[in-house]
């Protein structure tokens, strides 16, 4: 119940920020409705739904890329980041709150970002908006766990981006999966292995990442 009340105190820090500053979520917002609308207009009108559920994945990678990006800004900002890793709790905590507050900004984006999606193209399927959820939560695990490794060097900016995309590749392959076969079942485990897996290295490993 510690382990749990910390990670709520510390995730509630990060939305309580957010709701004062306003930086993350409305550049995340701007970003995938503003590629939906550039998109919209740049693909031919009967462009396939492979095409389509492509430009969805795409968007949502680096839409919540800028979101990780800014994931530890305010530590390293205000210089508290020793403070935080020495607080007296579980240093997995950090990385779950952190998770859990980039998962928030990303969900309360595609919550406007997937009506659009839907509007200027083909529409959704139940099998995209379960690979949607299963995708966030890889993506928000695996991101905060490298925007920790990243905050700490000179290249920050660029070197998130470089060792995040790559893992987001296998995310990118079983969310298009799902969105087009007409049996989605094994794309939506693979996602969900991957959350699992993923989770619990990030989980184990997160302190020495931070140690480091």
């Amino acid at each position: 119940m510690t382990y749990l009340r910390d990670v709520g105190a510390l995730a509630r820090k990060d939305l309580l920020l957010e709701l004062r500053a306003r930086d993350t979520l409305p550049a995340m917002l701007l970003f995938v409705v503003s590629t939906f609308v550039v998109f919209h207009f740049a693909l031919p009108a009967r462009s396939s739904q492979l095409a389509a559920s492509g430009l969805l994945w795409v968007a949502i990678v680096f839409t919540a890329l800028l979101g990780l990006g800014r994931a530890f800004v305010p530590e390293r900002e205000q210089r508290v980041l020793d403070g935080l890793v020495l607080a007296p709790c579980d240093r997995s905590a950090i990385w779950l709150a952190k998770s859990l507050a980039t998962l928030a900004f990303l969900a309360a984006a595609e919550v406007v970002a997937l009506p659009a999606f839907a509007l200027f193209f083909h529409g959704l399927n139940g099998a995209t908006v379960g690979g949607v959820v299963l995708a966030d939560l890889g993506i928000c695990a695996v991101g905060t766990f490298l925007g920790a490794m990243a905050v700490a060097t000179r290249a920050r900016d660029l070197l998130l981006p470089l060792i995040f995309l790559p893992l987001a590749i296998p995310i990118v392959i079983g969310g298009v999966g799902a969105s087009v076969v007409g049996s989605p079942a094994r794309y939506l485990g693979f996602l969900a292995l991957y959350d699992g897996l993923f989770a619990l290295v990030c989980w184990a490993s997160f302190e020495y990442v931070v140690t480091e």
